[in-house]
Formats: C-alpha cells, sequence, structure tokens
C-alpha cells in the first residue's frame, strides 16, 4: 500500500523543464509558465520588471535557472 501512495505522489509532481517550444532566448520563462499554468508573456514582463527594479537581480536569476534547469525532452 505504501509503494502505491508513493507512486501516485510521484506521478502527479510537476517538474521544471526549459521549453523547446515556448521560448524566446532559453525557454525559462515559457517553462515556468508551462508548470504554473499562466502565460509566458505575463513571466516575461515580471522578469524585465525584476531586472530593472531589483538592480539586475531577474537577469542573474535567468541566467541561473538556463545553466541549472534541464531542457524538456
Amino acid at each position: 500500500m505504501t509503494n502505491d501512495a508513493i507512486t501516485e505522489a510521484t506521478a502527479k509532481v510537476k517538474k521544471l523543464r526549459r521549453s523547446r517550444d515556448d521560448r524566446m532566448v532559453a525557454g525559462v520563462c515559457g517553462g515556468v509558465a508551462e508548470m504554473v499554468g499562466v502565460d509566458a508573456a505575463i513571466l516575461r514582463i515580471l522578469l524585465v520588471a525584476a531586472t530593472l527594479f531589483g538592480f539586475g537581480a531577474g537577469a542573474v536569476l535567468y541566467l541561473a535557472a538556463w545553466i541549472l534547469v534541464p531542457e524538456k525532452d
């Protein structure tokens, strides 16, 4: 019974992957949008705002995600 619960729980877990279809640079915003269920354009606008108002923090986070998040199969 324990294995059934673990299998069911892992089947429902969404994994963050960079998008191959919805990309402008590396697909990070497209992948996050797929995982969260929002439009990628909204995330891109938020990322630009975070970069401008956060003294480049948004760009640093994007670069880190580009390096660390694997691409979708």
